[in-house]
């Protein structure tokens, strides 16, 4: 075997390969001796064919498997030669002549081709001492707790429709549709067919629940909001805002009491019990949007402390990825990159930055799980593959049996994990502060994080 490197430049390799004859012959007859003991041809007992038939027979068929199988075995081998890992399945150029392929075929000629591929470049990882980090501590007030432990009361004591003469008190649970309006555009998430709201509980806009009262079903109403200065997208923030609301039914709250029996119901002892339980979930909640935080921090310093040349056939596929589903988003929601303020170039070339970050921080993610023994264990996996399957309610059955199938996919659920295990190891290292702010200041910052770098997530 001869091999020849024709292109070295930064992370490209192209390699001219011959593959003499001989050893194709060879590798051939170790070929027909294997079909011998399997071959079935009439007039002949099984594996008592002649050799020099079974060449008539399986010849060329035969030498074109063990062309591809030489291939493969000899561009691996190559690679391990020279130490170098292709970041992607190197491309083969086989000679474009029929009447040499045959010759190689009939194993009188040489098998030369071009193998060209890209090399994984080899990653010196940063001082992770001493990395600095700035940790959101929430505490979760009784107010929020009074406020939570009365949501749920409303959501489990059950509605009414108050029918085609229902009028919108406080209180009352509605069906929405609407659009919403700044300087006469809609704007992105401000539209809904039928939305879900409790008059009174403040999860719309300061001002639009109030306006909502005295309604009736089937009425349609401008509702004139100005979004606090402090809204989570800065886009919107202390901008008036103008919704065509129209009400599609009002449900009345059934009459019921906050009490020990009503907190029974939902399966714990008393209020007591309700309010440590509900104040629980809201604590697991701010934590892990802390963790979420703390996690785009330790990803923004480790981009920051690795620069080197990624490959291109991986940012490729990358920026594929982001982009087709960039493109179906704003499609599916009939609007143009115009709308979203920006152009079709101008956002192609913002997600290639992020597909060429995301694999830097994917191959620095993996160098720093290599180097230090992070691994995911079989019980993580099956943990991971359990949450995903949960997910999918009602249909459970057919997630479980498509991840079994796909060995792939199921790979592929091990990497969100090793991410997640990797920033803890660099989170163990780091210095961390903890900084006291308020739910609304923490859903501020991963608004933030997501505006600059949407969708984090490497593989």
């Amino acid at each position: 075997m001869q091999v020849t490197e024709t292109l070295n430049e930064g992370l490209k390799r192209k390699l001219s390969v011959t593959i003499p004859a001989k050893d194709l012959v060879t590798r051939l007859d170790a070929k027909l001796v294997e079909l011998k003991g399997q071959a079935s041809i009439k007039g002949f007992r099984p594996g008592k064919v002649p050799t020099a038939h079974l060449k008539k027979v399986y010849g060329r068929s035969a030498m074109s498997e063990v062309m591809q199988d030489a291939i493969n075995a000899t561009v691996s081998e190559t690679l391990d030669g020279r130490s170098e890992r292709a970041a992607a399945q190197p491309k083969v150029d086989l000679p474009s002549d029929q009447a040499l392929i045959n010759d190689v075929l009939d194993g009188k000629a040489d098998l030369a081709f071009d193998v060209e591929y890209e090399v994984l470049p080899p990653v010196k990882l940063m001082e992770l001492k001493g990395v600095k980090l700035t940790r959101p501590v929430v505490d979760v007030t009784e107010e929020e707790i009074d406020a939570e432990v009365n949501r749920v009361f409303a959501q489990n004591r059950g509605y009414e429709d108050k029918g085609d003469e229902g009028v919108v008190e406080t209180g009352d649970r509605l069906g929405l549709s609407f659009v919403g309006k700044v300087d006469g555009k809609p704007f992105d998430g401000g539209t809904s067919d039928h939305a879900h709201l409790t008059v009174g509980s403040g999860e719309f806009i300061p001002g639009f629940e109030e306006q909502l009262v005295g309604m009736k079903k089937g009425e349609s109403r401008e509702v004139k909001v100005t979004f606090p200065k402090d809204y989570q997208s800065e886009e919107l923030a202390g901008k008036k805002a103008v919704f065509d609301v129209t009400v599609l039914h009002v449900d009345g709250p059934n009459a019921g009491e906050l009490n020990d029996e009503f907190a029974k119901k939902l399966g714990v002892d008393d209020v007591a019990a309700l309010r440590e339980a509900v104040k629980g979930q809201m604590q697991q909640a701010l934590a892990s949007m802390s963790r979420q935080h703390v996690k785009r921090q330790i990803l923004d310093a480790l981009d920051e402390g690795h620069k080197f040349d990624v490959p291109g056939q991986l940012v490729d596929a990358e920026f594929e990825q982001i982009w087709n589903r960039v493109k179906h988003e704003v499609e599916a929601h009939g609007r143009s990159f115009e709308d979203e303020g920006t152009t079709e170039e101008a956002a192609r070339e913002q997600y290639r930055t992020i597909a060429e970050r995301r694999v830097r921080l994917g191959l620095v993610v993996a160098e720093i799980g290599n180097v230090n023994n992070v691994d995911v264990t079989e019980e993580e996996h099956q943990q991971a593959l359990i949450a995903e399957v949960r997910r999918f309610q009602g249909q459970e059955q057919q997630v479980y049996d498509y991840y079994r199938k796909n060995p792939q996919a199921l790979a592929g659920l091990r990497a969100p994990v090793f991410e997640n295990k990797v920033v803890d190891f660099v989170s163990e290292l780091a210095e961390q502060t903890d900084k006291k702010m308020s739910r609304a200041e923490l859903a501020k910052l991963i608004q933030a994080d997501e505006d600059d770098v949407p969708e984090e997530h490497h593989h």
